[in-house]
């Protein structure tokens, strides 16, 4: 099942609004180094012994949420790309059409839930 172009247009505005989200969250989080790469912020809460594990706890955590978000930024960057190239919603390991509903609750999916299922 082929998408049509009201759908394709609605998961693009759906993957730019979750673009701007995870760019919003990555500024928090994390420092810009290039234009997809981030690093985590290294908090500064003193030199004390607890402070010092604090800030470790705290970059750890924040290191873990920037790898995350930058997955998903990955991710949803590719889908715009596949937008635009005109080949969005096909399946990149048997390029059959991806399910329409499994689009609309992941608009980032690059494969068909059969394909999927084989990598799980």
């Amino acid at each position: 099942m082929k998408l049509d172009a009201k759908s394709i247009a609605t998961r693009k505005q759906e993957l730019l609004k979750r673009k701007e989200e995870l760019l919003q969250q990555l500024s928090v989080d994390a420092v810009k180094v290039t234009e997809d790469d981030y690093d985590a912020k290294f908090p500064d809460f003193g030199d004390k012994d607890d402070e010092n594990a604090a800030e470790v706890a705290v970059f750890e955590k924040n290191l873990s949420m920037e790898k995350t978000l930058e997955v998903s930024l990955f991710n949803v960057n590719k889908a715009l790309k596949k937008i635009e190239a005109g080949n969005y919603g096909t399946c990149e390991k048997c390029s059959a059409p991806i399910n329409p509903k499994r689009l609309e609750a992941f608009p980032s999916a690059t494969t068909c839930m059969t394909c999927k299922r084989k990598v799980l």
